[in-house]
């Protein structure tokens, strides 16, 4: 019991690392769009299309990835995943032509994917009644490498950059982020184990079929926890790739260190916060306590329904903050965005092995996969042309998220809830039978 207790802890560890790094990979471009678009010739737009980029591979990358970690564990898929985003990001920073630029960074832009490797890893080694808690552990400090991002490497590779080999500091950062990749796939291979029993892993393993995946896929829970994700996680990384970006055009802040350490406040709250989104999901499903009576029963649907809003209010102040005119009120607000969507994560992430303890993986891939589409989408609204200003973009997003909430409403209902894993928009797949997130 002592050697499984110190394995399960240890996998928590190695899995919020590899991820926790793989963030900060993922958007080690954040803090050089300033360079980068002087060296390429990028207009504002551009750099938009650019965010916008990291995440295009995202989407199907996690739900495959979900499904081979439940088919053939989660630590050999994570290595795979490092070490090719390793070898991609070093040749990215010797990329002189813009185009063959753009894809290396697609590529290394699918260290995005390792999010839902580490979750069906995690899932495989805790217990139902801890799950929330150690996914918002894992799922938190591994989203706060953006903020590591923003923070350390315009700090190590400074503007004045001019170390060996390379005399552009964004073309060093991605070259030695890329060693370091290589060597965390090489520790994620030895040091991991993919489930905490032999039957765990079998048991997981026996649903990784193409008939399980489509009935995960299409549940009634499966599908609301994905939008639910567009509008936190998707909204998160829009955030990460942008809000540099938009505090130093929108408020003429030129310096390329106060701007993203600006916008790792931001960053910070969406990472570290996480923790407290799956505790008290936790708390609220074992007390059995009830915060909005029309969602009765269904303890951590309540939760989440509540992050939902909190993300929406915020987002149509953080308009208003931008329209002040006054710089702090917008870094405020900012932060208080990253917090609802901790606060949604975790309890999100609660709710997916919960309702689905023997297909984490491919739900979590389904979900985690599809609600990367924000990250997608959201860029372009924060720099369309159309807009009169830089920051109308928010409520422009903000007023997308209001069906979402509205779906949400309706699936945690309690009727549909106590069904949402086995009911569906389809009848194809297995039954795992009607088992509410919460009983």
């Amino acid at each position: 019991m002592g050697l499984i207790r110190m394995t399960k802890y240890r996998t928590l560890l190695l899995a919020t690392i590899g991820f926790n790094f793989s963030f900060l990979i993922w958007f080690s471009f954040a803090p050089f769009t300033g360079g980068m678009a002087q060296e390429f010739g990028l207009s504002t737009a551009e750099i938009g299309i650019l965010a916008s980029s990291a995440i295009w591979m995202a989407p199907f990358g996690r739900i495959l990835t979900g499904w081979l970690s439940d088919k053939f564990g989660a630590p050999a898929i994570f290595a795979i995943v490092l070490a090719y985003v390793g070898v991609f990001s070093m040749a990215s920073a010797f990329a002189q032509d813009y185009s063959i630029f753009f894809v290396t960074r697609l590529i290394v832009a699918t260290a995005g994917i390792t999010f839902v490797i580490g979750i069906q890893h995690v899932a495989e080694w805790f217990e139902e009644e801890n799950l929330g808690l150690a996914e918002g552990i894992y799922a938190g400090v591994g989203n706060a490498g953006a903020a590591g991002g923003a923070l350390i490497l315009p700090r190590v590779f400074g503007q004045g950059w001019s170390g060996p080999l390379f005399s552009t500091n964004w073309r060093a950062a991605f070259f030695y982020t890329g060693i370091v990749s290589i060597g965390l796939a090489i520790a994620y291979y030895t040091l991991g184990e993919a489930a905490k029993t032999e039957e765990k892993r079998q048991a997981t393993k026996d649903n990784a079929s193409l008939k399980g995946w489509i009935h995960t896929a299409t549940r009634y829970g499966t599908v609301v926890l994905a939008a639910a994700y567009i509008m936190s996680f998707g909204l998160e990384l829009s955030m990460n790739g942008w809000l540099a970006t938009y505090y130093r055009e929108a408020f003429d802040q030129n310096n390329l260190v106060i701007a993203s350490t600006f916008a790792a406040t931001f960053s910070i709250a969406a990472g570290l916060l996480r923790p407290f989104g799956g505790y008290v999901s936790d708390i609220l499903a074992r007390k059995e306590k009830n915060i909005l009576p029309f969602f009765t029963g269904q303890y951590r649907g309540q939760w989440t329904f509540l992050g939902l809003c909190f993300i929406v209010v915020m987002m149509f102040a953080m308009t208003l903050a931008g329209l002040s005119g006054v710089l702090l009120n917008a870094v405020v607000v900012g932060f208080l965005v990253g917090a609802g969507c901790a606060w949604a994560e975790g309890a999100i992430f609660a709710q997916v092995p919960a309702m689905f303890p023997n297909s984490s993986g491919a739900v979590a891939g389904v979900v985690g996969g599809i609600g990367t589409v924000g990250g997608i989408v959201y860029p372009l609204f924060y720099s369309a042309p159309w807009l009169a200003n830089l920051h109308l973009g928010y409520s422009v997003a903000a007023v997308t998220m209001i069906p979402i909430v509205l779906l949400s409403a309706w699936v945690f209902r309690p009727e549909i809830a106590k069904v949402a894993n086995a009911a569906g928009f389809t009848g194809v797949g297995r039954e795992e039978g009607a088992v509410a997130a919460d009983d």
